[in-house]
């Protein structure tokens, strides 16, 4: 209309908003695991080049989860002890420490023990983040709030693989380069002006009841810990055995990283259309043939990316199918117990797989990698279709799938709340129980 202004409604940004209190964390978060995850992936290539064998390399990864295993029970009571800004920067001190202690002596034993330390202050990282994170987000935010860390989680893994191709002389500058990281990781959360949070103590669920309520779910995280810790582990030895450089074996994994984050949505739909055992069966078929395809097509020019692509999506995948068919067993007041629990499960597989994967590259070749990885999500995907001819039986009511990694049983608080909000779950198909779990 002539001679008036038109103005446009203000739009809201309630995803902003949501943000804005954590963007601190976020961006610890993003620090940390930028120089955690070139850690990782540096480790395997220096110690390749310094001659460690297959087997250290993948005891050296195994290392590494057993700290990861000892600090889910030591930290907690420390972070209650001290508060989580104390704890924060202790563990960050610690982790860094234990990183640059890696470019002052190249002895596998003190690697070794540097592995564990790491680990432990790791998930004492976790911790805090994730227990922080619960307190702020508010019942009705948990959904974004864990997908925005998910998001943060996994791009920086992703990034900090590019980091590889950084070129500095001599190369271990670039722990170097972790350590400033993981240091400026404590930047932002100790300028913090939120809230310091109380952390509850984490109940475990007994093993023996674990199996009894969804054996498909015990079963699942032990053999995701096999596959994934040696991916974690192995693959950058198995990129350097073939002739890949270290910029290639960092796109490798970051393309694999990437795909684990794109696939896992679809994925997830796929697991609440239809019964959870038997899209577990279908997504560990598809990681078996792809692992079988992967060392078939190494030579070609892009095959071999997309194949990290998929592969990633499946195998990524595998672990959140695992925990959210669980969550169909429980009821709310056992979640939490469960996930703690489950953890364990996967994080002793994680442990176990480098170790097998390592001895077997060391006797066999570096191929025999993804015959490791073809072995046990095949074996999972067949164990998961027996369990659902076994126990056939339709679900009555919408599941709760979440994209998620395995870090600590804090994650599950970000959308526990949520999915307590608006009713009662599924019928327990293997235990044969009336319970009610978490609705959405």
């Amino acid at each position: 209309m002539a001679g008036s202004t038109i103005r446009a409604p203000a739009v809201p940004l309630p995803m902003l908003q949501t943000l804005r209190p954590i963007a601190s964390l976020l961006l610890g978060v993003a620090l940390l695991l930028g120089g955690t995850g070139l850690l990782n992936t540096l480790i395997q290539l220096q110690g390749s080049t310094l001659g460690f064998s297959d087997t250290l390399l993948g005891a050296l990864t195994s290392a590494y989860y057993l700290g990861f295993l000892a600090g889910t029970f030591i930290g907690p009571p420390l972070v209650r002890r001290i508060g989580h800004i104390r704890a924060f920067g202790f563990y960050a001190a610690t982790c860094a420490c234990g990183v640059l202690l890696h470019a002052l002596a190249e002895a596998p034993a003190l690697w070794m023990v540097l592995r564990v330390v790491v680990g432990m202050a790791l998930v004492g990282l976790y911790t805090v983040i994730e227990s922080w994170l619960n307190a702020q987000a508010g019942p009705t935010q948990r959904g974004s709030v864990f997908a925005s860390y998910m998001m943060v989680n996994l791009g920086a893994l992703a990034v900090a693989q590019q980091l590889l191709r950084v070129d500095l002389d001599p190369v271990l500058l670039l722990f170097v380069l972790s350590g400033l990281l993981v240091t400026a990781s404590t930047l932002p959360v100790l300028i913090t002006r939120m809230s310091q949070p109380v952390l509850a103590p984490t109940p475990r669920l007994a093993v023996r009841r674990l199996f009894a309520t969804a054996p498909t779910a015990g079963v699942g995280a032990i053999v995701s810990g096999l596959a994934m810790g040696a991916f974690w582990g192995m693959v950058p030895v198995w990129g350097m055995r073939i002739g890949l450089d270290a910029a290639e074996i960092g796109t490798y994994m970051s393309v694999a990283i990437v795909g684990g984050a794109a696939l896992q949505i679809p994925l997830g739909r796929l697991s609440d259309r239809r019964d959870r055992r038997l899209a577990l069966a279908i997504v560990c078929a598809l990681a078996c043939a792809l692992a079988l395809a992967a060392p078939l097509t190494a030579d070609l020019r892009l095959t071999p990316y997309a194949i990290a692509f998929l592969y990633g999506g499946m195998a990524f995948a595998v672990y959140p199918i695992v925990v959210a068919h669980l969550l169909d067993h429980l009821s709310p007041e056992e979640v939490l117990a469960a996930s703690s629990s489950v953890l364990l499960l996967n994080g002793l597989g994680s442990a176990i797989g480098p170790l097998i994967a390592g001895a077997l590259m060391g006797a066999l070749g570096p191929g025999v990698l993804f015959a490791w990885f073809a072995a046990t999500q095949g074996g999972l995907g067949a164990y998961a279709l027996y369990r659902y001819y076994a126990f056939r039986r339709a679900r009555a009511l919408e599941p709760h799938f979440q994209p998620m990694l395995r870090t600590t049983p804090e994650a599950l608080g970000l959308i526990v709340e949520n999915e307590n909000a608006d009713g009662a779950t599924p019928a327990d198909p293997e235990a044969g129980s009336q319970a009610p779990t978490p609705p959405r």
